[in-house]
């Protein structure tokens, strides 16, 4: 049997988003259908619309979600219908060659779910980051649940799905912070602010938020950053350097993925620092260093995928420290919006006028 639901579509590159008739198929082998509660609007969303990703139109958007488990197929022991779950769109496969070395994190045969959901004439959807959580329902591997404590609100919990969790593990698992580190993040919008938050949990002693953006800067300063720079103001190597006595930082995070921001990351480093890339670049980007630099600066040239996280691991010990009150995810939450809103959503994520939005089912 099939459902009709609601879903924001994307049929073409460029064009406005549409709600949509979806059909959902019942939950084959190793498959989940999940109630959506919440669903937070995130830039790759966006660019799945504008066509940077690929071109397999039409998408069904939305991939940072929590919400409950509505059915499984026959096969699936590890969830039932009423759980509480945060979707993640790398359900790792358990046999691969990073799997098997005890690095799942880094699975390179990562799966979703085998049936296609459709539009009424029966057209297969393209589900962003294999979720398409912009619906009142969606199917996905049962692989990308993850079960947390359900006194979290989806609202909250479902930002673990995609850029708050990106920025969280650059720093925690990626960048390796430590107490007493110095760290950098330059680009201070939803996963770089996360990032800075993961810093402040590790312990690090001084955490510096960049940006060309005062308001930017600003809610950097919430989420835990000692010293901000506007770059437009002042060359940013040097304020690093001058904040963390000539050295530069142990760890810099590039939450924004241009070859500036990240040469500025490289020579913002102390000697044997890190550089953690998790902004991503556009394709077509190139970036220029001297070889003599990359090997007299020593340290490590890092890129973070996802955080590096195994949501297994990382999802139910974050949403405990939020519960705990030592992560504020909460203010993450720019605003709560419908279906009918994400447009409108984009544009304002576009011109830097949120951290996220966050489509309430």
């Amino acid at each position: 049997m099939s459902e009709n639901v609601r879903g924001v579509v994307a049929r073409e590159k460029g064009a406005p988003v549409t709600l949509e008739t979806i059909v959902i198929p019942d939950p084959g082998p190793g498959e989940a259908k999940v109630r959506i509660a919440a669903c937070g609007v995130c830039h790759t969303d966006l660019h799945y619309r504008e066509g940077a990703i690929n071109d397999s139109f039409p998408f069904l958007l939305g991939h940072e979600a929590a919400g409950y488990v509505e059915a499984v197929g026959d096969d699936v022991t590890h969830l039932a219908p009423g759980d509480y779950v945060i979707l993640n769109w790398r359900a790792v496969c358990g046999d691969c060659r990073a799997c098997r070395r005890g690095r799942p994190w880094y699975c390179f045969n990562t799966h979703n779910a085998r049936q296609p959901m459709t539009l009424e004439d029966g057209t297969a959807l393209s589900p962003a980051l294999g979720i398409g959580a912009f619906a009142d329902k969606t199917l996905v591997a049962a692989g990308q649940c993850t079960k947390v404590d359900r006194a979290a609100s989806p609202q909250v919990a479902g930002l673990l799905g995609c850029g708050v969790m990106a920025g969280l593990g650059a720093t925690l698992n990626t960048g390796n912070v430590s107490r007493g580190d110095s760290v950098a993040v330059i680009g201070c919008g939803g996963v770089g602010d996360a990032a800075i938050a993961g810093a402040r949990l590790a312990g690090a002693r001084i955490i510096i938020g960049v940006d060309i953006d005062d308001r930017k800067l600003a809610w950097a300063k919430d989420f835990g950053a000692t010293h901000t720079v506007n770059s437009r103001e002042r060359n940013a190597v040097d304020a690093i350097r001058e904040l963390t006595d000539g050295h530069g930082a142990d760890v810099v995070v590039d939450a924004v993925g241009r070859p500036e921001t990240y040469e500025t990351a490289f020579y913002a480093r102390d000697l044997a620092g890190t550089v953690v890339l998790v902004g991503v670049p556009d394709p077509a980007a190139r970036l220029e260093l001297p070889l003599i630099d990359v090997f007299g600066r020593g340290g490590s040239l890092k890129s973070s995928w996802y955080g590096d996280c195994l949501p297994a691991r990382d999802f139910p010990m974050l949403i405990d420290l939020y519960m705990q009150g030592r992560l504020p995810l909460d203010r993450f939450v720019s605003e709560e919006i419908g279906l009918v809103d994400v447009e409108a959503a984009f544009d304002k994520m576009h011109r830097g006028e949120v951290l996220r939005s966050v489509v309430i089912l």
